[in-house]
């Protein structure tokens, strides 16, 4: 099965300007049988394609419930999770990368860093953590090898890394608006129905590849070094919403009786491994 595994909707992300149904109409004209929904910090886009009924307008493709996660220390993870699992504290951006694996692989789920070797502080391998502790990658389930919108150095020094720590490969658009819907795919030689069938392929030693053509229209290829500004301006935005959505991202903790990872006296995030 052909599926394009890094999707943004104008229904779950701020910079989305494409809504999902049109995302799954161009996907199926390009061949695609699927897609994972990776709205950043949000789910919003998957309960309007299930509010909506669109697995019943769409019986023949099949819709993922992802999320790329902004960890306060490590760029932007993608995660998934097992089909009836629903997590609330994945909404609430801002935790630490450590803990967040823990607490995905608590729940059966996984993740992996998405365009690892592109922008600071969006891509693990250059923020300071992942610069720090290069074995961090060894506990990832799998690492986004060929993303659209990076460049070839990008997405050869992602498929490098999956190669040296024998992690599993995907592949997306990172679309976020119509024309560059279906750059990137994944393909996965097995049947995947939802969540739990990829999680299960993607462990096992079922065959999954990625490919795709580069997008050459993003917004940093369009402003050049402009985009400097804008890259330095989100570490400042992520920073500060890590901080406004700490509290609630403490009392989920305590609702998901992760007691283990509750925060401590001195009311910040605690957390077993590697802090």
């Amino acid at each position: 099965m052909k599926f394009d595994m890094h999707c943004h909707t104008k229904e779950g992300s701020l910079d989305g300007k494409i809504a999902i149904r049109d995302t799954i109409c161009l996907l199926q004209e390009k061949g695609y049988q699927g897609m994972l929904i990776t709205d950043h910090n949000s789910y919003k886009a998957y309960r309007y394609y299930k509010k909506n009924n669109m697995d019943k307008e769409f019986p023949d493709f099949v819709v993922l419930k992802g999320i790329e996660y902004d960890t306060i220390d490590a760029g932007h993870i993608i995660i998934i999770m097992p089909t009836d699992v629903h997590l609330p504290l994945l909404e609430l951006r801002g935790l630490p990368v450590h803990l967040l694996i823990d607490i995905v692989h608590h729940f059966g789920g996984i993740l992996g860093p998405a365009h690892p070797c592109g922008e600071k502080y969006l891509s693990l391998m250059n923020t300071r953590r992942g610069k720090k502790s290069r074995s961090l990658i060894t506990r990832f389930d799998f690492i986004e090898t060929y993303n659209a919108c990076e460049s070839p150095q990008s997405n050869m020094a992602a498929s490098e890394l999956a190669k040296r720590f024998e992690k599993p490969g995907i592949g997306g658009s990172d679309s976020h608006r119509e024309e560059s819907v279906g750059f990137g795919y994944t393909m996965i030689e097995t049947v995947i129905k939802n969540e739990t069938d990829f999680i299960y392929a993607l462990r096992s030693d079922v065959a999954i590849s990625s490919g795709g053509e580069r997008y050459m229209f993003t917004t940093k290829q369009r402003i050049g070094k402009i985009n400097n500004v804008l890259i330095y301006s989100f570490w400042f935005y992520n920073k500060f919403l890590a901080l406004f959505k700490r509290h609630k991202r403490n009392m989920e903790i305590l609702k998901s009786h992760l007691y283990e990872y509750a925060p401590n006296r001195n009311g910040h995030e605690a957390y077993k491994k590697g802090a």
